[in-house]
């Protein structure tokens, strides 16, 4: 017999079981602010995480380069508590860049995300090259 479908398949691969994408996927409901607005991180120069975030490898990254931030928030959304969401994220930059930064993070990440804020994915990226 199949097994019974579910509306987060994206997060189930071969390596996950259905039980266990369900626990991460609270998980990471759990850390979640109530409102994007919430997420009032600094929005330039550099940022330490602290060691319960990254543990090993580069804890620095530079918010002034879009691959460097990038790097940052994809790795707060993986590992950070609540309290680091809030503190090391802001709103307005996790919004212009989740189209590029959603296909870097896990699949549970993401449909945690863009349940709960689906704005993230009515947003288009800011062009700030225009004059």
């Amino acid at each position: 017999m199949p097994p019974p479908p579910s509306s987060h398949t994206g997060c189930i691969d071969a390596t996950i079981t259905a039980p266990r994408a369900e626990v991460l996927r609270d998980r990471y409901r759990s850390r979640l602010p109530e409102r994007l607005q919430e997420l009032a991180g600094p929005v330039e120069g550099d940022v330490d995480l602290p060691l319960h975030i990254v543990w090993s490898g580069r804890t620095s990254y530079s918010l002034d380069r879009p691959k460097s931030r990038v790097t940052l928030y994809r790795t707060v959304l993986a590992e950070g508590q609540s309290e680091d969401l809030v503190g090391l994220l802001h709103h307005r930059l996790l919004t212009e860049q989740w189209l590029v930064l959603r296909s870097l993070i896990s699949p549970c990440i993401r449909e945690v995300w863009e349940d709960a804020f689906p704005e993230l994915l009515r947003t288009a990226p800011t062009d700030t090259t225009a004059a």
